[in-house]
């Protein structure tokens, strides 16, 4: 379908799968994709070595860095890091581990191929997880 025609939902899906992807090719395992509590939903749940990162994706028309502060705002960041906590509640064998959380901004226009541009934002923020 081409990109004009896709709804938002449709898009930001595509990019997920297409940042899944990517990090999964990068050596990442990824645990969880689109993890979902009461309390919140994490995008992709992986591990980058002995690092547990918690990602937000987030597709924008630009994906420009001055996005972030309205992409992933105070709300945003405190709903993932309760989401992250009742993930380490429930599979305790992550915990210990250092817990990173990490922005994936991806451009929704789509290159030629049909693939996405992405700026991955590594620690972007960090939270108390209690």
């Amino acid at each position: 379908m081409p990109p004009s025609k896709r709804t938002p939902s449709e898009t930001g899906r595509l990019g997920e799968e297409q940042a899944a992807r990517d990090l999964s090719r990068s050596g990442w395992a990824i645990l969880g994709r689109n993890w979902r509590t009461r309390r919140g939903e994490i995008d992709i749940i992986a591990l980058d070595g002995d690092t547990i990162v918690f990602v937000e994706v987030k597709t924008w028309p630009h994906g420009a860095d001055d996005d972030l502060a309205i992409a992933i705002g105070p709300a945003k960041r405190k709903r993932m890091a309760e989401t992250a906590k009742c993930f380490l509640d429930t599979h305790r064998q992550y915990n210990g581990m250092y817990a990173r959380f990490d922005v994936i901004l991806a451009s929704s226009v789509p290159n030629a191929d049909g693939t996405y541009r992405f700026r991955h934002l590594r620690d972007a923020f960090s939270e108390r997880v209690e």
